[in-house]
């Protein structure tokens, strides 16, 4: 847990607890909203061929997710961590040029 507090330059155990259960609790409430948007999208589980159905779930997923991430992490006093991590992740995705040119 060293290693992670360093790399994610956070201070305390309870910073790092925080910090997991905002990922926790992200994870489970864009899996439980992501259902009713494919549905509402037309695209149910029992009346789409998986190979069809999975990408369009992990497109409907993938910014779901991170916009939640934000929020759960404003909520927890973890805007910073969360902000930073955001723009870390557009980064990777490609998306970089979503937000401003900051460090």
């Amino acid at each position: 847990m060293k290693k992670l507090k360093e790399r994610w330059n956070i201070d305390s155990d309870w910073q790092l607890f925080v910090i997991f259960l905002a990922f926790a609790i992200t994870g489970s409430t864009s899996a439980k909203f992501s259902g009713p948007i494919m549905e509402s999208l037309g695209f149910g589980w029992e009346s789409t061929r998986w190979y069809i159905y999975m990408p369009i779930y992990v497109m409907v997923l993938t910014p779901l997710y991170q916009i939640i991430l934000v929020i759960v992490g404003w909520i927890y006093g973890e805007t910073n961590f969360f902000w930073n991590f955001e723009k870390k992740m557009l980064r990777r995705l490609g998306l970089g040029f979503l937000i401003k040119n900051e460090s």
